[in-house]
């Protein structure tokens, strides 16, 4: 939970205690595939700056118990799969696979990037693969060279390792391995696999495969879609990866819809007129998501990069990229902009 997310929460005043729920971090490094240095990111120390919430490093679980604890008494209803919806001038009712419907006053589609809402509304749409596969696992695990609040990065030929303290005895892990999209789709491959695509590896790495149960291991594809312009109709629109999903290299897609609900809450209360307070939502989203989803992908192009030379320069321009370089391409994104009147 980057620093932009935390502070949209407290701009609603709410506070779910992410610090107590996660650990909070205090460094973020990035080292070649044997885990020799490359760099450190100032991502504390640019929070620190701006005087902004710190980053958290949490599990989805924990993340989903603060928020629902927030809701309070708010009906949540769950085991219930949106297949479709019907509008009117007074709002919108949505159709469930098992028969059942719900009528609301607004739709808000915030069902990820597969939603049945935004299918709906867009018509049939292919997701855009990015090339490989994605490992992740959460598992206890400690080792002296992932220090308490740490990330570490490892980048490799075509493929990525990421160790994430999430405090409590447990790490969060990735791995990507570059792969046809199809393959990356539909990967069926074991433990053994991942293991052997990370021989030879930094010694933390290897023992993070190793420590954890091949069951609780995860694999999906690298995904996002094109941007889309055109979010909703009357009583209708979309959040989150319904909206704008993206790759994962920068971290924002929670980040990005706790924003989305933040200013979808500021509009509505704001504005008489709900299809009109849903349009403003919209036009305050579209471009700093766009911005997002576009440098998420950038990003993971040059992090899966396999020619040697080209690894060597990016390598090589992150070694010798000043902080405050780094500092000032990060400020905006690290920043929540607010709710326009």
């Amino acid at each position: 939970m980057l620093s932009n997310g935390a502070a949209a929460l407290q701009h609603l005043g709410i506070d779910i205690g992410l610090e107590k729920r996660g650990q909070v971090l205090r460094s973020f490094g990035v080292n070649d595939a044997g885990g020799r240095h490359i760099a450190w990111l100032p991502v504390p120390e640019i929070s620190r700056e701006l005087g902004l919430p710190p980053t958290v490093l949490i599990s989805r679980t924990a993340l989903q118990e603060g928020l629902l604890e927030a809701a309070g008494d708010v009906p949540i209803h769950l085991g219930a799969r949106a297949t479709g919806f019907l509008t009117d001038e007074d709002g919108a009712t949505v159709v469930f696979a098992d028969g059942r419907r719900a009528r609301g006053d607004v739709l808000v589609g915030a069902d990820g990037i597969n939603s049945a809402i935004r299918r709906q509304i867009t018509g049939p749409e292919p997701a855009r693969d990015a090339g490989y596969v994605c490992w992740l696992a959460i598992v206890p695990f400690r080792h002296p060279n992932l220090p308490e609040g740490s990330v570490l990065h490892y980048w490799g030929s075509g493929q990525r390792f990421g160790l994430l303290d999430l405090g409590g005895g447990e790490t969060y892990w990735f791995g990507t391995k570059n792969m046809p999209a199809e393959q990356a789709a539909r990967w069926r491959g074991t433990k053994g696999d991942i293991a052997e695509a990370y021989a030879g590896w930094a010694d933390e790495v290897r023992a993070a495969i190793a420590a954890t149960p091949e069951e609780d291991i995860i694999a999906v594809p690298a995904q996002d879609r094109p941007f889309l312009e055109h979010w909703g109709d009357g009583r209708v629109t979309l959040l989150g990866d319904a909206a704008h999903p993206m790759l994962s290299s920068l971290a924002q897609g929670a980040a990005m819809a706790i924003e989305d609900a933040v200013v979808l809450a500021g509009t509505l209360a704001a504005c008489g007129d709900l299809t009109a307070g849903l349009r403003g939502y919209e036009d305050q989203r579209r471009e700093r998501t766009r911005a997002v989803v576009a440098a998420s992908s950038a990003l993971s192009e040059m992090e899966q990069l396999e020619d040697p030379e080209l690894r060597r320069r990016r390598d090589e321009e992150l070694r010798l990229r000043p902080p405050a370089a780094f500092a000032e391409q990060q400020r905006d994104i690290l920043t929540f902009p607010g709710v326009r009147a």
